[in-house]
């Protein structure tokens, strides 16, 4: 047994019969254990993990779905599986919204951001609290990106951050946000969408419908369920721009064009 078995089963209380990769996962990858009590589980390894445990505790203290944590040790995070994998269909979209709908309640005052930092491989996400969401996104989320950025797109995105208070409200009601949240991290099994991997911290719940539509095109219908405040659509993309920003950083210039293209939306 390799030493990572070892640690592996030791985190699961029981030996490993087999172990295969999980599909999907650009930034860190995963595998299906299966164990010798007949159960699964995910395992995965990264610097973060025990941060991403501690998101994913949060998420299901509140009620929304996502694995239970079964073990967390040095770079190791091991977690209830909750495959496999089905494809999005219309309940599917109704599962998700539901998902959605208890991290509204997130026992917080108007005060945005977490108490960590985190990181999507090299790039850091700075999660510096404050009671001001627009500077919050203005400063963690857009201008923290723009050294790394080629210097026309940068001086597009410090533009907009100039108005950015005029486009996104100061103090929206804080819900715990996942983050990341795009179609990839999302399982939907055929009877339960849960939700892995979070970039979680407290903010506008606009975040979320605004990563879903980045690779994903949700129906109508999902969006009348969350019952959204007036004027959500025209806010998406300054939502969406952090992640084409992320991805620019992560995996290189062909998500230029989108995040141009949501830059033209805005007017800047």
């Amino acid at each position: 047994m390799s030493t990572a078995e070892t640690k592996l089963a030791e985190l699961c209380g029981v030996q490993i019969v087999a172990r295969e990769p999980v599909a999907g996962g650009d930034i860190s990858g995963a595998s299906r254990i299966a164990l010798a009590d007949g159960r699964t589980v995910v395992a995965k390894r990264g610097p973060v993990v025990a941060r991403e445990a501690r998101m994913l505790a949060a998420i299901r203290t509140l009620g929304a779905p996502a694995p239970a944590v079964i073990g967390q040790a040095d770079d190791w995070l091991v977690l209830e599986d909750v495959g496999p994998l089905r494809p999005f269909d219309a309940r599917a979209w109704e599962e998700i919204s539901q998902a959605l709908e208890p991290l509204r309640s997130a026992d917080q005052d108007e005060t945005y951001g977490w108490p960590e930092d985190y990181a999507l491989r090299d790039v850091t996400v700075s999660n510096t609290r404050t009671t001001d969401w627009a500077a919050f996104w203005r400063d963690n989320r857009l201008l923290c990106h723009c050294p790394d950025l080629a210097p026309p797109l940068a001086r597009r995105v410090e533009a907009l951050t100039v108005k950015l208070a005029d486009i996104i409200p100061a103090r929206p009601p804080a819900a715990i946000v996942h983050g990341d949240l795009w179609g990839g991290n999302v399982v939907w099994n055929g009877e339960r969408a849960s939700l892995i991997d979070p970039c979680a911290y407290y903010g506008d719940r606009e975040v979320d419908v605004a990563a879903m539509t980045v690779f994903d095109t949700p129906p109508e219908a999902f969006f009348d369920r969350l019952e959204l405040s007036p004027g959500w659509r025209a806010r998406l993309p300054v939502y969406r721009l952090w992640m084409w920003l992320t991805h620019i950083r992560l995996f290189g210039e062909s998500y230029r064009p989108a995040a141009e293209a949501d830059l033209d939306r805005l007017g800047f």
